[in-house]
C-alpha cells in the first residue's frame, strides 16, 4: 500500500511504500516531547516528494538518526537512519499521513529514555 503525507504547511512532502501494522510510541527526550507516533521502513520504501529550502535536520545523543522537521510550520514528518546492521531506514510519524485512521493502529510503547 502507498501512503501519502507531509508537515502542516506543505513544505515536506514525502509518499510511503508498505504496510502500517503497528506505531511505536516512544518516550524519548524528543519523542515524547513531539508525540510522534512512528512506523519504520526500509529506507528505499520512502521517497521524498518535496522538501522546501526549510527542512531542518536535528540529531542528538548517539546522532545515528536524523530528525527532519520543516522550519517553516515546526511538524516533523520523518526521521532518518541505520540500524545496527548498517540497514538504512525511515521512520515515519504517522500522525503525518493523509486519511489514517489512527485508531485502527495498535500502539507498541518503548522505553527509549533509558537507552
Amino acid at each position: 500500500m502507498k501512503y501519502q503525507g507531509s508537515c502542516h504547511c506543505g513544505n515536506i512532502k514525502f509518499e510511503v511504500e508498505g504496510n502500517i501494522n503497528e506505531a511505536l510510541s516512544c518516550n524519548c527526550s524528543i519523542c515524547q516531547r513531539k508525540g510522534s507516533l512512528l512506523s519504520f521502513f526500509p529506507a528505499d520504501h520512502f521517497t521524498l516528494l518535496e522538501a522546501g529550502e526549510k527542512v531542518g535536520t536535528y540529531t542528538f545523543n548517539k546522532h545515528v538518526i536524523e530528525h527532519k522537521f520543516c522550519q517553516v510550520c515546526g511538524v516533523s514528518p520523518y526521521a532518518e537512519g541505520a540500524d545496527p546492521e548498517g540497514h538504512r531506514f525511515a521512520a515515519v510519524n504517522i500522525r503525518c499521513i493523509e486519511d489514517l485512521d489512527l485508531e485502527s493502529i495498535p500502539v507498541t510503547h518503548f522505553n527509549g529514555r533509558d537507552r
